[in-house]
């Protein structure tokens, strides 16, 4: 049955793509990173991050998505959850220097104070230079929790984590990638 809800999904996310508006990042080959992102006006309460990064209400951030049906499918082999999270996790990091390039280029990129992503898998998060901040806004944090069930699902976890919000300054993101280089 998971198999048969990832074909459907698979069919379904182009559509899902195109209306919210989000964007490949790829890498120096063209070939697509993990991450899918837009720009968004933050909507939460005042978050200050490590580096004394201020992310108020509607200061520009780039909102990242990971591409679940990739994911799923690049994870499918793992043996086991540890295995998965480190796959996952050498996944991200080796994306983030695309991420750090797109916005590097972007017109934008002066006005873009951070990344913002929201996810139920925090752990290790922090040694790719995140920081994790909860949900304050409970119908928010449910609907999140709710749309997440379906991903764990399919993904076959049992994650039951609350989501919260995962931040990275622009500033922490460009110097973290230039040390990588």
């Amino acid at each position: 049955m998971k198999n048969y809800l990832l074909a459907l999904w698979n069919t379904l996310d182009p559509i899902y793509y195109n209306f919210t508006r989000l964007h490949h990042i790829a890498d120096r080959d063209r070939n697509k990173t993990i991450f899918r992102v837009r720009l968004t006006k933050y909507k939460g309460s005042l978050v200050v991050l490590e580096d004394g990064t201020t992310i108020r209400k509607n200061d520009v951030l780039l909102k990242i998505h990971l591409h679940n049906v990739r994911m799923i499918c690049e994870l499918k082999n793992c043996k086991s959850q540890v295995q998965r999270a480190l796959v996952l996790y050498h996944m991200v990091r080796n994306d983030l220097q695309h991420l750090s390039s797109y916005i590097e280029g972007h017109p934008r990129s002066h006005d873009i104070k951070a990344v913002i992503g929201i996810t139920m898998l925090d752990k290790g998060t922090r040694r790719l230079g995140f920081e994790a901040f909860a949900i304050k806004n409970l119908c928010y944090r449910l609907f999140k929790q709710f749309t997440c069930v379906f991903i764990n699902f399919i993904a076959g976890r049992a994650d039951r984590n609350p989501p919260c919000y995962l931040f990275m300054s622009t500033n922490r993101l460009l110097n973290h990638s230039e040390r990588m280089n």
